[in-house]
């Protein structure tokens, strides 16, 4: 047994190396105590089960409470501006200028304000709030008019230094002070503590509030549904067997809601999926509450789509992250040396399309 996103799962199975789940191993009355959903996420192209689902996360909005209140008091923007991809945009440009204010003897030394920790992920996901595909295996979709409002959220923010755009992880700077807002898995809430941490070594307390992945205005409440899941490698039938077993055991519910408690996944079947948002009232990380809070009203709100597997697909994302990233950093550094933000993204954005 090994774990395994299904665009890796289809690269084995067409060498024929690993187990279709279907039948043999699971009948459909034990298929149909799972959400449906996740268990479709785990089919392949021949419509086979290949990918065994044992936990899943989405993407949220954490913001660090403790920042944003000053900030609030300062401005008297409101967190509920957060809601949507558009107020972000417009709360970091504020808080860039808000905290560059704060030093009138040092210039353009404003702070950061938000951070994805998946660019692409915001590409992926806006434009199907928007009604269109993004990635499919013939091309990226960064000709749509629908595109250019994901680039007008992401590139100009980052030249005039309103985004951090760093390789790692937002957890490293929301421990730091160094940003007051991020999407992330919402499994990535554990590295999420209860300090900031600041350079010269004082630090304070920090609150967090856990908010819905926003929305492009007046687009739908979509968000991505993530998480790799257990797949079995052909051998002989008595150990595919007890593999099986053994899937069954740490899925069902019992066993699947210990091994989500006090984590930011969802359980997988359906009667510990149905019984998850009693978690909220027990939890005592006030992290980890606030993600199944949010999560629960996401699953009421939201749909939910998963990223597509097809052959190649893991390549052609990885190298939109780093090439949007490549231009926001790009376009940060012409901005500072005295170029207009809107005139350096109108320029990245001709240069990209191309």
């Amino acid at each position: 047994i090994f774990t395994a996103y299904p665009r890796t799962a289809a690269r084995l199975a067409e060498e024929d190396l690993i187990v279709s789940l279907d039948d043999a191993l699971f009948s459909s009355a034990e298929l149909a105590l799972y959400v449906p959903q996740f268990i479709e996420e785990g089919r392949l192209s021949d419509g086979k089960l290949y990918v065994f689902p044992i936990a899943k996360s989405s993407e949220i909005l954490v913001v660090n409470q403790t920042l944003f209140d000053r900030f609030s008091a300062a401005t008297g923007i409101s967190v509920d501006s957060l809601s949507t991809f558009e107020g972000i945009a417009e709360a970091a440009d504020l808080y860039y200028e808000w905290t560059d204010s704060l030093t009138p003897d040092v210039t353009n030394d404003g702070k950061a304000f938000f951070m994805a920790d998946s660019w692409a992920n915001i590409a992926l996901v806006g434009m199907e709030q928007m009604g269109e595909t993004f990635v499919s295996p013939e091309k990226l979709s960064i000709d749509l008019p629908q595109y250019e409002r994901i680039w007008q959220f992401l590139v100009p923010q980052a030249c005039s230094g309103a985004y951090a755009v760093i390789d790692g992880h937002s957890s490293e700077l929301s421990l730091t002070g160094d940003i007051v807002c991020s999407t992330v898995s919402t499994a990535a809430i554990a590295f999420y503590g209860n300090t900031i941490t600041y350079p010269d070594n004082t630090s304070e307390k920090a609150e967090y509030t856990i908010l819905p992945y926003p929305i492009f205005k007046d687009a739908k409440k979509i968000a991505l549904q993530r998480g790799a899941g257990m797949v079995i490698t052909k051998s002989k039938p008595e150990k595919e067997y007890a593999a099986a077993l053994f899937i069954k055991w740490l899925s069902s519910p019992t066993q699947n809601m210990r091994f989500i408690t006090s984590t930011g996944y969802w359980p997988v079947s359906i009667e510990a999926y149905d019984s998850s948002s009693s978690l909220a009232h027990q939890e005592k990380n006030p992290n980890i509450r606030g993600v199944r809070e949010t999560t629960q009203l996401m699953k009421t709100e939201y749909t939910f789509i998963t990223a597509p597997n097809f052959e190649g697909y893991d390549e052609i994302f990885k190298e939109y992250e780093n090439s949007i990233k490549a231009v926001m950093w790009e376009g940060r550094q012409r901005v500072l040396t005295g170029e207009k933000v809107q005139d350096v993204s109108m320029s990245l954005l001709e240069n990209f399309a191309d």
